[in-house]
């Protein structure tokens, strides 16, 4: 089994496991662009210790070339407590920004992982000019 084979996508807005990316469609060259990620944009998704988003990861696949690892993003705090009448002192929601600076027009994927129901993708197109 190949990993791309377990890996699930959809439209985020019916399906809250997806993640969102929100950056520019075109970048001048030699600019930054702000990148958002997150799960949950329009449908909630759940952050208790038993069922949440433990990270998001960004990648940049350039036309031509490799794929770059661009970003990590860990969500550590659950409300980390058995007492699920009492959620605890934190919770860290899944959404993260990065500055990002592409020297090629490409193509930035976003995969997010759920404790529960496993890793889901998206992917979003960004062209330099």
């Amino acid at each position: 089994m190949k990993i791309g084979e377990v890996v699930k996508d959809g439209d985020f807005k019916a399906e809250k496991h997806v993640p969102t990316i929100d950056a520019p469609e075109t970048v001048k060259a030699g600019e930054e662009a702000l990148v958002k990620v997150c799960v949950g944009k329009e449908i909630k998704h759940p952050n208790t210790p038993l069922h949440h988003i433990s990270w998001i990861q960004l990648y940049f696949k350039p036309e031509e070339g490799p794929v770059v690892d661009v970003a990590k993003f860990c969500y550590n705090s659950h409300g980390d407590t058995m007492n699920l009448d009492n959620p605890g002192v934190a919770l860290a929601e899944p959404a993260s920004c990065v500055m990002f600076k592409p020297a090629k027009s490409g193509e930035l994927i976003a995969v997010s992982y759920c404790n529960v129901h496993g890793l889901w993708e998206s992917s979003k197109k960004i062209v330099v000019e």
